[in-house]
């Protein structure tokens, strides 16, 4: 739902699930795929959207309020630029882990190019919070707390990152 919805709190539910596997409730394999299929599935969806019907919405009167044309060319051009490894990176990111399928899909960034960055770093931040969350299972406080603090620096740096490129492309469309 994240991909949808960004404020569901997945990471939370994945840390529960793998808490109870950690306590030989369920099983971290279990956990995992249970978390990566539908964010792969998701995110691909969203992907899609963007491809087939973001664009016409962009540049549309209510899109153009929300994504200027020179903000929408800067965003091809890093997928241009970052190509695969932006995305996997970006994916990684809570505040841009939403905005990169969709996106992809508008920039017109190939399938190939697109999906199989973003299942991967799906892969890693999933497959790696389950195994830290299930290897410490009998400390679940220990870990939301940690993990709460490993999204928070993430979600300022990535608000940082935000930010920045608003700075940047507010100074080019003055000149």
């Amino acid at each position: 739902m994240e991909n949808i919805l960004p404020p569901v709190p997945a990471d939370t539910a994945v840390a529960f699930g793998a808490f109870l596997a950690g306590r030989g409730t369920l099983d971290a394999w279990l956990v995992f795929l249970l978390t990566w299929i539908p964010n792969v599935g998701s995110a691909t969806g969203m992907y899609v959207l963007g491809r087939h019907y973001g664009r016409p919405f962009i540049e549309g009167p209510i899109g153009r309020r929300f994504v200027s044309p020179a903000a929408l060319l800067h965003v091809e051009r890093l997928y241009e630029q970052h190509g695969a490894y932006g995305i996997f990176v970006s994916r990684l990111l809570p505040v841009w882990r939403a905005l990169v399928p969709p996106f992809a899909g508008v920039a017109r960034v190939p399938p190939g190019r697109a999906l199989l960055p973003m299942a991967l770093a799906s892969g890693v931040w999933y497959g790696g919070l389950t195994y830290l969350v299930a290897s410490f299972g009998s400390n679940f406080e220990a870990v939301l707390k940690a993990l709460g603090r490993v999204n928070a620096g993430l979600a300022i740096l990535a608000t940082l990152l935000l930010v920045a490129l608003g700075i940047w492309i507010y100074r080019r469309a003055k000149r």
